[in-house]
């Protein structure tokens, strides 16, 4: 018999995002802005959008196959850039400074990444490559006697970044196969798709 005891979560850390650079806003898991590090996030939820499947034979469940179409990201901050608010809606932004909001817009691809740090020690390190923006939500209210928060919550859809259909990328401290040498520094450089990316974070260069 063998007894496990993963830690438990402690924090959700730093929310990093970066850009893609798409042309025609077509996604491109090449080109990127340059990571933002941004540390405002309260509380993220995560919920898959699919479903599972019983397949039966010779009147028997056979296999459950399931498939998730996408998943939804709420992301609670206290505070967001407003210049990349503003891009994140796919709003017009002229010259003068004045942001035109409301239109029919295409919104651009961004790859959010967090890193979740867990009691005793323990990190678990996620990348959604590919999101957009689907519902952003802000509570306004009068100056009281003593201070309160005034978060806003923002809702992002992430897709499937390669043919396999995947979602997301992360590394966990507590698996076996946690890469040597990796820190939070280095995996949030930029957004990590492929082990040929992960192997490129930890040894720049090689």
């Amino acid at each position: 018999m063998v007894t496990k005891k993963p830690m438990i979560k402690e924090s959700v850390g730093s929310l990093y995002y970066a850009f893609n650079k798409g042309e025609n806003n077509v996604f491109d898991s090449t080109k990127w802005d340059e990571t933002v590090n941004s540390p405002v996030v309260k509380n993220i939820n995560r919920t898959e959008n699919g479903d599972s499947t019983s397949v039966k034979a010779s009147g028997i469940d056979y296999a459950t196959v399931s498939q998730t179409a996408s998943e939804d990201i709420q992301i609670e901050v206290v505070a967001f850039h407003p210049d990349d608010l503003a891009k994140l809606r796919g709003e017009n932004v002229d010259e003068s400074g004045l942001i035109l909001s409301g239109r029919t817009s295409e919104r651009p691809y961004i790859a959010l990444g967090f890193p979740v740090n867990k009691v005793g020690g323990g990190v678990k390190y996620v990348w959604y490559p590919k999101c957009q923006l689907v519902e952003n939500t802000d509570e306004i209210a009068t100056k009281e006697e003593s201070f309160s928060e005034q978060n806003d919550t923002l809702t992002f859809r992430a897709y499937a970044f390669n043919d396999l259909n995947d979602k997301k990328s992360y590394v966990d401290s507590e698996s076996a196969s946690f890469p040597k040498g990796l820190t939070e520094e280095k995996f949030f450089t930029k957004p990590i798709l492929t082990k040929e990316d992960l192997a490129s974070a930890i040894t720049p260069g090689a």
